[in-house]
């Protein structure tokens, strides 16, 4: 069965490719959100060729599902003997914008020394193309189910995922109830197998500060200035905490193996005028992720930045900071290490690649947290063609090689989940 399976894949290659290419080249970039309808009208039309009953689920009542740039979602299923075992795989349609530094166009997609360039090639679209085909190199080869296989073509997963695998999750469609394994072709590469990511903590630190005329600071509180000192005492004692707390888990790259913060924006004064008039500036804000490991809890995080405001405002009574949650709080995720979809997928490496699978975690979060917190399924992975650190680069590139390896790797792990005993 496993030499007609990778075969099959063999002979669907060309195939796959042009259909990754296809989908590379719809610009679906979110934000907004732009032209998701047509990228998965392409998948589903796709999908329904090769045997799969469709459902299409829009994000009614999502604050960003709109007539202009509507979230539409589509889950695809080939069921066998039974509905139970279910493998689900599922991929997001949404690619961040392109940005500057590239030096080719970064929604045609082109071929070059074995690289599919373009935008989303790495994340995701060459993945869920290889998943869609893994699925049917089954059916082309003959194999039996004897339970069912899924794909989900989901949207915003850069945004957070809320429109997508999280509104389905809320919906009953992707949960425990009907789901067994979850496979997210997000890019870390066909030897590699994702098996959780660290938590995210947004917050926003305002600091109030009391205006005055720009000549006459002394009558004032500038809120920049105090904001700098805050920001200082982060930088020098919150940082070197955060850095000094290794986790167990398997976070690559070796630099995200701790937990980290980022500043993501900072604003105050007149920021949004052009025109300056001279006043001390009496507020200032900034937005900050902090990534945090299953070894500290989101209280330590949050009494971290709250020590340092306090340390600051001890040395500098006039500072008045405040600290406020920001979107949605992520716990650190994790798949059992016992996982059978794990161990199948180690084998299928093997057998494929020749090489031992390497376990990681992802220093960001993705869909996992969804399918794990919301649908309560726990045997979920990520595992995929592209590479890590090609995500939301210019000149974005993957490996063809790469597509290839890992559509025979989740072909045969399918099989072995979800094919028939006897045909295996």
């Amino acid at each position: 069965m496993s030499s007609a399976l990778l075969q099959a894949v063999d002979s669907l290659a060309p195939e796959m490719l042009q259909f990754a290419r296809e989908l590379i080249d719809i610009p679906t970039v979110n934000p907004p959100g732009d032209r998701y309808p047509e990228c998965i009208d392409r998948i589903g039309s796709r999908l329904e060729q090769f045997g799969c009953v469709l459902q299409r689920v829009s994000a009614e009542g999502h604050r960003d599902h709109s007539a202009r740039f509507p979230r539409h979602n589509l889950i695809a299923t080939r069921t066998g003997q039974a509905s139970r075992p279910l493998l689900h795989f599922n991929g997001h349609i949404d690619v961040v914008p392109a940005g500057a530094g590239w030096t080719r166009e970064p929604f045609a997609s082109s071929l070059e020394n074995g690289k599919l360039y373009g935008r989303g090639s790495s994340d995701m679209k060459c993945g869920l193309a290889a998943a869609i085909y893994a699925a049917e190199a089954l059916r082309r080869a003959g194999v039996p189910l004897r339970g069912s296989l899924q794909v989900s073509a989901t949207v915003d997963e850069e945004s957070g995922g809320f429109a997508g695998v999280a509104y389905l999750a809320k919906a009953g469609l992707l949960t425990s109830q009907t789901v067994d394994y979850v496979i997210i072709p997000e890019p870390f590469g066909a030897s590699r197998i994702c098996v959780g990511h660290r938590g995210l903590y947004w917050f926003r630190i305002v600091s109030h500060g009391k205006m005055a005329h720009g000549s006459m600071p002394h009558l004032g509180v500038n809120a920049i200035a105090n904001m700098a000192m805050l920001l200082e005492e982060i930088r020098g004692t919150v940082a070197p905490e955060i850095a000094a707390r290794l986790t167990a888990m398997p976070v690559v790259p070796a630099e995200s193996r701790c937990g980290t913060l980022n500043i993501n924006s900072i604003q105050g004064g007149q920021a949004h005028q052009e025109l300056q008039s001279p006043c001390v500036a009496d507020r200032c804000e900034v937005i900050c992720e902090r990534r945090w490991v299953p070894e500290e809890s989101l209280d330590e995080v949050r009494s971290q930045i709250l020590a340092a405001m306090q340390r600051v405002a001890s040395s500098k009574p006039e500072c008045n900071f405040q600290l406020e949650d920001y979107g949605n709080t992520v716990y650190p995720t994790l798949t059992p290490g016992d996982a059978q979809l794990v161990s199948v997928l180690e084998q299928s490496i093997c057998d494929v690649l020749g090489t031992s699978a390497q376990r990681v975690a992802s220093p960001g979060t993705y869909d996992h947290k969804h399918f794990t917190h919301l649908g309560n399924i726990l045997e979920c992975v990520a595992y995929g063609p592209g590479e890590l650190e090609q995500a939301h680069q210019p000149d974005e590139w993957c490996s063809v090689e790469a597509m290839v390896q890992t559509c025979k790797v989740m072909a045969l792990s399918a099989a072995q989940l979800v094919g028939s005993i006897d045909f295996c």
